[in-house]
């Protein structure tokens, strides 16, 4: 890249990780090389608009007493009319419109449905803008965990066993789901489908917990994966891919040490709450580490994702054991995906670079 590119960087959203999706946004204008890269902050808010936001990084950053989120401030980012065009334009509040300029890339840092799941790849796709991460298919594949799951069995790569349950299924058949639940092994995990950042998740030690376990999950999604709990180390590694030609390449790894909760959930991701320790690098001996980032990489191709992912893992007795795909991890400066490519010398602004350039590439 030798001059001055134009990206909008797209955030918020719809889903249940809106303020995730600003907070990574506050990350990445605050580290975005301004010298390479102009940037045109695009937020979705909450019910779907587009709108044209400040290009003030404070004003995302994530507070747990006060979590960001887009303020509709009445602007309306348009995009490309074809792919003959990469003009965006914006009507402000007052009903003038103006010409934002061309966009070279699009970075959509959206977490969660409506936007991780292929929606926003599609319109990206249709509008002809280079985008950053995976495309449609391997978005879809990634956000919803019982296609994930059923992929990577086929392709021999061990994932926790479930069961996939439906409204309607719950709806009538409980004590089908709740024989299902016994022949997993108590404890189990209750989760949304096609959700992320542990929202809706809840652990179930006892069939008594598992209508109000359903009932959490079911308010995220109409699927919810029920499964078996896998003892042991909770390990995760960032992979990046490659430009045409090049292998993607996996980071060193990080480790979630749960001392104090059930698992990692929401409270601890992001509101400050005790009881999670994480450390990366993880202490994996050389071997471990080879396996894990093979098996990482393999993971990351059995769906078809380009640009980004993490991949997290337990490491049991047995070996790893992977628990999911995130096609568009956290990224905000101190979440695992920087965090372990920072310890793989490559810092917060250049990986930024990287996945721009890699978009390009593409």
């Amino acid at each position: 890249m030798t001059h001055k590119l134009t990206v909008a960087l797209l955030f918020g959203g719809r889903s249940s990780e809106h303020s995730i999706s600003c907070a990574t946004a506050g990350g990445v204008l605050s580290a975005i090389d301004r010298e390479r890269f102009t940037v045109i902050p695009i937020g979705m808010t909450a019910d779907g608009a587009f709108t044209l936001q400040p290009d003030d990084a404070a004003l995302f950053r994530l507070n747990p007493d006060a979590m960001p989120h887009v303020v509709d401030n009445g602007t309306r980012v348009r995009w490309p009319e074809s792919t003959a065009s990469r003009e965006l334009m914006v009507t402000d509040a007052d009903g003038t419109s103006r010409s934002l300029g061309t966009v070279d890339v699009v970075f959509p840092i959206l977490h969660g449905p409506f936007g991780e799941d292929g929606t926003v790849q599609g319109l990206l796709e249709l509008a002809g803008l280079p985008y950053v991460g995976s495309g449609v298919l391997a978005s879809a594949l990634g956000m919803d965990k019982h296609f994930t799951k059923t992929v990577l069995r086929q392709a021999g790569i061990a994932v926790a066993p479930w069961q996939t349950v439906t409204a309607r299924r719950w709806a009538s058949d409980v004590a089908g789901v709740e024989a299902a639940v016994a022949e997993l092994g108590l404890p189990v995990f209750v989760k949304p489908a096609r959700a992320g950042s542990s929202v809706g998740v809840s652990k179930v030690s006892s069939l008594d917990q598992l209508a109000d376990a359903m009932t959490v999950a079911l308010a995220e999604d109409d699927k919810v994966l029920i499964e078996a709990t896998i003892i042991g180390r909770e390990v995760e590694i960032g992979v990046l891919g490659g430009r045409p030609g090049e292998a993607p390449r996996a980071s060193v790894a990080g480790e979630v040490v749960v001392t104090g909760r059930d698992f990692y959930d929401f409270d601890a991701k992001y509101m400050g709450a005790d009881g999670i320790e994480l450390v990366c690098p993880a202490v994996l001996s050389d071997a471990e580490l080879a396996e894990m980032r093979e098996l990482a990489v393999r993971t990351f191709e059995a769906i078809g994702c380009e640009g980004l992912a993490r991949v997290d893992f337990f490491l049991t007795a047995d070996g790893f054991v992977v628990n999911e795909i995130n096609t568009m991890p956290g990224f905000t400066p101190i979440s695992m995906f920087p965090t372990c490519w920072q310890k793989s010398g490559l810092s917060y602004p250049a990986l930024i670079d990287e996945l721009i350039a890699v978009a390009l590439a593409k």
